[in-house]
């Protein structure tokens, strides 16, 4: 690790994971939230939070472990998601390469049809906070946790 930013800037961090501590009650159901922070992180390259979120999922008994395997093509894996869980990774996509993709209208339109407007709200802050904790992890080299 390069540095230890939760050390050095304990509230700032403190202050990112008060605003994760809303996603626990947010409207998105918890198994489709790890979905898609796990999704997040693979795209952001981020070592500590594709295992972190990877045990996560593991714990949840609504996504299989072939959904797990395959969320990197999701999209030629079409079959094994449900529309909500496509509509979302979706949406995860678009909105984490943003610089890219713009969150085109045309994704916009097909979400808006699976998510009401709450959920997409919410469903955009998980997105948004997990790219924040990827920055973080990714540019000081947070590796993933050992677990024995």
């Amino acid at each position: 690790m390069r540095l230890e930013y939760f050390k050095i800037a304990p509230d700032a961090v403190k202050a990112l994971a008060k605003a994760s501590e809303y996603l626990e009650s947010a409207s998105i159901e918890p198994d489709l939230r790890y979905l898609v922070e796990l999704r997040v992180s693979q795209i952001n390259g981020c070592a500590y939070c594709v295992d972190l979120h990877t045990h996560q999922i593991r714990q949840t008994e609504k996504v299989t472990q072939q959904q797990i395997d395959c969320v990197t093509v999701w999209e030629e894996a079409s079959e094994i998601y449900t529309d909500r869980q496509k509509a979302a990774l979706k949406w995860a996509e678009a909105v984490t390469r943003i610089e890219a993709t713009k969150v085109p209208d045309a994704t916009y339109d097909e979400v808006i049809k699976i998510f009401n407007q709450k959920e997409l709200v919410d469903l955009t802050f998980i997105i948004s906070t997990m790219n924040a904790w990827n920055r973080l992890a990714v540019s000081f080299r947070r590796g993933p946790t050992r677990r024995f």
